[in-house]
């Protein structure tokens, strides 16, 4: 009998012996569960968060010039830590600009920036070089050569670019702020969508020396920071500004249009930059206007860039002319700056980046006067609207971020929709602050003040002037169920006392006093607030406590009944009789048929007596 005749002979004979089918069953949930494991951790790996968020291309550190010795105040900046993208010259190093054929292919820095430097001389210590799109140019903060950056605030979806490396290092904490450069949105994008403040000045007024370049008549240096007051600092360093200037009465412009382009929720929007505005002195309230139909108006040189299908007095038509002469001029530039060496070197390029870039380099200029022709004119037409005194309210992108590895058709439609909202400052030179405006369907979003070119100053102040209370509105309204939504007509701050209420009726006093708090931090002058809190605290025992909201509510409403006899509760429980009856007694004051009060008076002229 031959060997393959005597195995399935075995086979045969074993098939009926359960332990085979055992040994059989149990291979085969091996492999299925070696399979899925394996599967697992090629998507746990593919999205995992890398050491520093990947949000570094090397690491080195640069040290503050020395401080001055006492008594001589210390420097602004003083211990605070930031980060450069890969743009900027380091002396020793090779600026890499985000392509490692680039950097093959170019020397080491004779001199450091000269914006890096100035932060240097002010304190600050550099903490490394980060990644970012090549060449500065794409929007979405991907490298296909270094990794993408983990987006700290959602790490499946894209940071955001082309400063992306800067942006990370900032909302993963990882430095004080950073610096980047944004030619046609690359500090704007990123610090939208990771959730954190961006500054893109004034075209112009801070210096590019020593900063590779995209496109020049385009090209700022950005700032990203969580805090309002590093970025303040860090802002009046680079651009060298006074530190006293007269307050001027601020002018708050919302682009009614823009918001509709947008996922960013006008309704609340509105409503919260309104709601602050009205308690801090110095501002006026909203006004409302379409700023598409005012350029459409006020830019004629836009005619050139239009589809001849298309309506130009139709405001949506005027940004996407706008884009386009925006993007026009940005492809004229980087051709000119770096023909030479794309057709020399042949860099290896991300596929998304590469199309950019062959765009640019293949692109035949006919009109190249238009393209300068529109930027004076936006820049005319910034100043007639806004002035000394004007801030208008865009929302910062118009959809939220991408997920990660996104098919490339995706981005046509999405850019278009982005380029409309980022062309305003861009082609106009003026200054623009993303402010974070927390969360709409789990993604971050950014609302822009956008002021004119020079205004630095006036809008890094308003920004300062406002972020606590913006952040304490966003927050209050974001913590709203949909059944206590925003109606146009009532306070963030009455929204949270009513839900103060409900958990107060539903026998939660820890939650209703936290309701309560929260409404205080928004609105300290409401006696009612503090009241209610202190009917909470008395159901918690909390009767010192009870007694202080209670003191805190007459002194801003001496006729509150409820706080009287609330206090007096409170004394009574600690046996403080006297003050107790003084209490109701001022409460029959003012309501000489409360009931509660004249029982209460009675008990406690028995124990005083």
């Amino acid at each position: 009998m031959s060997l393959k005749a005597i195995n399935l002979e075995r086979v045969k004979n074993n098939v009926s012996n359960p332990k085979v089918w055992i040994v059989i069953g149990v291979s085969v949930a091996g492999i299925l569960i070696l399979t899925a494991e394996t599967r697992r951790r090629r998507l746990k790996g593919r999205y995992a968060i890398r050491e520093d968020y990947g949000a570094f291309i090397e690491r080195f550190e640069l040290l503050p010039f020395p401080q001055p010795p006492p008594p001589a105040a210390k420097q602004p900046l003083s211990g605070l830590t930031f980060a450069v993208s890969d743009v900027f010259d380091v002396k020793e190093y090779v600026s890499g600009f985000g392509n490692p054929d680039w950097k093959r292919t170019h020397e080491e820095a004779g001199k450091t920036a000269i914006v890096v430097t100035a932060l240097l001389k002010d304190g600050a210590t550099c903490v490394g070089r980060t990644v970012m799109d090549e060449l500065s140019f794409g929007t979405t903060g991907e490298n296909s050569h270094y990794g993408t950056p983990t987006n700290p605030a959602m790490p499946s979806y894209v940071p955001g670019g082309s400063s992306s490396g800067s942006s990370v290092a900032v909302a993963a904490e990882l430095v004080d702020f950073a610096i980047g450069t944004d030619t046609i949105g690359g500090v704007r994008i990123p610090a939208s969508f990771c959730g954190i403040l961006g500054f893109r000045p004034s075209h112009g007024v801070v210096s590019t020396i020593g900063v590779l370049p995209n496109s020049q008549s385009l090209d700022t240096v950005g700032i990203f920071a969580r805090d309002p007051s590093v970025l303040h600092r860090v802002g009046h360093v680079l651009l060298r500004l006074n530190p006293v200037e007269p307050r001027r009465t601020r002018r708050i412009v919302v682009a009614d249009d823009l918001f509709q382009l947008s996922k960013v929720p006008q309704q609340k929007t509105v409503y919260i930059v309104s709601k602050v505005t009205e308690k801090l002195s110095g501002y006026q309230q909203p006004k409302h206007m379409n700023i598409g139909q005012y350029i459409s108006s006020n830019v004629p040189g836009l005619k050139y860039f239009h589809n001849e299908e298309s309506n130009l007095q139709n405001g949506t038509n005027a940004l996407k002319a706008l884009s386009s002469a925006m993007l026009l001029l940005q492809r004229y530039e980087f051709k000119t700056n770096h023909e030479e060496w794309i057709k020399t070197v042949k860099p290896r390029l991300g596929s998304d980046v590469s199309d950019h870039i062959h765009a640019a380099i293949s692109a035949a200029h006919e009109n190249i006067k238009a393209y300068y022709k529109v930027r004076t004119e936006m820049r005319a037409a910034l100043r007639s609207l806004l002035k000394d005194d004007g801030i208008l309210v865009i929302p910062t992108v118009a959809d939220t971020p991408l997920k990660l590895d996104s098919k490339k058709g995706l981005l046509t439609e999405y850019n278009e929709r982005l380029f409309a909202l980022l062309s305003i400052a861009t082609m106009s030179g003026c200054c623009q602050v993303s402010i974070p405006f927390g969360k709409h369907e789990d993604s971050c979003i950014g609302v822009s003040f956008i002021a004119f070119h020079g205004s630095d100053k006036f809008l890094l102040d308003t920004v300062l002037d406002m972020y606590q209370s913006l952040q304490g509105q966003v927050n209050a309204v974001t913590s709203l169920p949909p059944s206590l939504d925003l109606n146009g007509n009532m306070d963030a701050s009455e929204l949270l006392k009513e839900k103060g209420n409900a958990a107060y009726k539903g026998r939660q006093w820890n939650k209703a006093v936290s309701y309560y708090t929260d409404a205080i931090k928004l609105d300290e002058s409401n006696a009612t607030f503090y009241c209610n809190r202190a009917a909470a605290y008395l159901e918690l025992g909390c009767f010192q406590q009870a007694e202080e909201d209670c003191s805190k509510a007459i002194s801003l409403d001496k006729k509150n009944v409820k706080a009287y006899l609330r206090r007096g509760t409170a004394r009574e429980s600690v046996l403080y009789y006297k003050e107790a009856l003084q209490d109701f007694k001022h409460a029959l004051v003012l309501e000489p048929q409360n009931k509660v009060a004249k029982g209460a008076e009675k008990r406690l002229r028995k124990l005083v007596s």
